[in-house]
């Protein structure tokens, strides 16, 4: 895994470096989450790397030592409300801003996955922000944000699959696969559906 600093990104000086990233832009169903993560240095994680290239058991496991030996970390989401009101790029940065003020202590850096951040205005002046496509493969604290995103969304969707039964949420997350697309025009799409998007909205 690349250092860092051969990644151009800028070191603050002194002080915390969040990892942020977020899991669910594309279902049709069901929140947007994001998590962030500050890392204890004295207490290295093996194997952190972006979540969707882990198996479900390594993923649980990974997010289970997250929890355990991170300095701190937060997950936060936005709702169907908010994504069919907002957009999805917006609430995505809804939930990451509530994630990251949710971290005690605060972050001095901040590196987020992808080429957007959220207006955090309670941050000190001198807290760094950067953006970076793929940091979630690159960078450990983006990674260990990426896990506990995905593992956090993957348990809630198998929750809503019991509230909501016949659409398969268990299975496909909310994402639009074949059986979930089906399942909708049989059915129709239920309160978690997201009525914004082109596929929920040709079924209403």
């Amino acid at each position: 895994m690349a250092r860092p600093e051969q990644l151009g990104l800028l070191w603050a000086a002194s002080g915390l470096t969040a990892g942020v990233d977020e899991a669910g832009r594309g279902p049709l169903a069901g929140p947007v989450v994001a998590a962030a993560v500050i890392l204890d240095d004295l207490q290295p994680i093996k194997g952190l790397r972006d979540s969707k290239t882990l198996g479900p058991a390594t993923r649980e496991r990974l997010a289970a030592e997250v929890r355990a030996k991170a300095l701190c970390c937060s997950v936060a989401e936005a709702s169907v409300d908010e994504i069919d009101r907002l957009n999805i790029l917006q609430a995505t940065l809804l939930a990451m801003r509530r994630a990251l003020e949710q971290l005690r202590p605060q972050p001095r850096h901040i590196i987020i996955d992808g080429n957007k951040a959220p207006q955090l205005a309670d941050l000190p002046t001198d807290c760094l922000v950067e953006t970076l496509v793929r940091a979630d493969a690159q960078v450990p604290a983006v990674s260990a944000a990426s896990i506990l995103a995905k593992t956090w969304r993957d348990a809630l969707m198998s929750d809503l699959d019991r509230e909501y039964p016949g659409y398969g949420l268990a299975q496909h997350q909310g994402y639009p696969t074949p059986a979930h697309l089906a399942a909708l025009s049989r059915l129709g799409p239920s309160v978690i559906h997201r009525r914004s998007y082109a596929p929920v909205r040709s079924c209403l």
